[in-house]
């Protein structure tokens, strides 16, 4: 696995204690990534995430425009 993805799961495991360093930190972590490694975080995010963060991810990817 790519080691800017695993970097960027960490931050966010790190920053999940706050909404908006969350959001920050998974709007950095998209504009990292090729698109490819992009839905994968998704993925992860939502799986990890979703209940708390749900609607940051989904705004973060909508802006993005990835699935």
């Amino acid at each position: 696995m790519n080691k800017t993805l695993e970097f960027c799961k960490n931050v966010l495991s790190r920053a999940s204690f706050d909404r908006a360093l969350f959001a920050k930190e998974l709007k950095k972590s998209f504009l990292w990534l090729p698109q490819k490694e992009a839905l994968e975080l998704k993925r992860w995010a939502i799986a990890s995430f979703g209940r708390p963060y749900a609607g940051i991810i989904a705004s973060t990817f909508a802006a993005a425009q990835l699935g």
